[in-house]
């Protein structure tokens, strides 16, 4: 099953797209929209195309946890998605995910002053990894007493 994830902003949502078995995020599309009922029907079309059962969202909760208003937004915008469809939305911790994307971004070209790329689809993807990371099964451990070498 893919997952879609999602960085939304008020200028562009970042986009990311899972493998089929849900191991690896990369980043897929940014929407310029700033209208939100035009960016829901692009995302309900990328749901169709790549066969997407689960969105995985990012929500900008301030430092100490609250929510505030970007994060506000954020919920107001997937309640407004989920109403559009049937694909189960789940929301995921984004702090700090834009930044993370600046760094990659900086860290991948050392030599140029300024990134023209957007982050916003590398921040998608950072967030739908972590979601992946975490829903993983852990790797099968062998134990020693069992004869097999590996983790114990």
């Amino acid at each position: 099953m893919r997952i879609l994830g999602l960085d939304i902003g008020d200028r562009r949502i970042g986009v990311a797209l899972s493998d089929p078995g849900g191991i690896l995020a990369t980043p897929l599309t940014i929407l310029e929209s700033r209208n939100a009922d035009k960016n829901i029907a692009a995302i309900i079309t990328l749901l169709k195309q790549h066969e997407v059962g689960q969105i995985v969202a990012g929500i900008p909760l301030s430092m100490d946890g609250s929510i505030g208003p970007q994060a506000e937004k954020v919920q107001i915008f997937v309640e407004k998605l989920k109403q559009q469809t049937d694909v189960p939305v789940v929301l995921r911790d984004e702090r700090l995910t834009t930044y993370s994307a600046q760094v990659l971004m900086r860290e991948a070209h050392p030599k140029k002053k300024k990134i023209k790329t957007r982050d916003d689809a590398i921040a998608a993807a950072l967030i739908l990894q972590g979601y992946l990371d975490e829903i993983r099964p852990p790797p099968n451990c062998h134990s020693r007493e069992s004869g097999n070498p590996g983790l114990v």
